[in-house]
């Protein structure tokens, strides 16, 4: 059976329990960013509420680290040294289409927006990064994926039980 406690605005961490065995979860943030002092920054800002925080300089370590962990969350520049942000975002959505992708940028236009959001970012921040938005948006965005989550657990229940019913 598995439970879940609805997160409250003071909590970061996911409750589950399967198969007997209980624990807390926390939700997990790849930041990408060519810039250390930028990865510090909100590392320091995000960290402190409960996530657990990697980061990468460039988009092919991103990649890298996305094979081998998974992210209920990226932060990603527009501007990496190896590839577009946008790139890198049609890349990830690819592989984790269910991880919330925030673009970051210090370039803002109205075209990177709009050209972000149409390969299906999940939002768009610009630098100077706002602490309160920061953490605002990451907010909003985990809810979105824990509401979807439970939303498709609802649907394979209920098909499962109209399944059981017909048998």
């Amino acid at each position: 059976m598995r439970a879940r406690w609805a997160k409250d605005q003071s909590s970061r961490l996911d409750y589950r329990s399967e198969r007997g065995d209980i624990g807390l979860e926390k939700k997990r943030i790849l930041i990408v960013d060519d810039d250390k002092s930028l990865l510090e920054s909100l590392t320091e800002i995000l960290k402190p509420e409960g996530y657990t925080i990697d980061t990468a300089e460039t988009g092919k370590e991103a990649i890298e680290k996305c094979k081998s962990q998974l992210y209920n969350l990226a932060l990603l520049d527009i501007k990496l040294p190896d590839m577009e942000g946008t790139e890198l975002l049609t890349k990830l959505h690819g592989t984790m289409p269910r991880m919330m992708k925030i673009m970051v940028t210090g370039h803002p236009s109205t075209e990177n927006a709009v050209k972000a959001l149409n390969l299906e970012a999940d939002a768009y921040i610009t630098k100077p990064v706002k602490p309160e938005e920061l953490l605002k948006t990451v907010e909003r965005k985990l809810k979105e994926q824990d509401e979807a989550d439970q939303v498709t657990e609802e649907k394979v229940a209920k098909w499962i039980e109209t399944r059981a019913q017909k048998l």
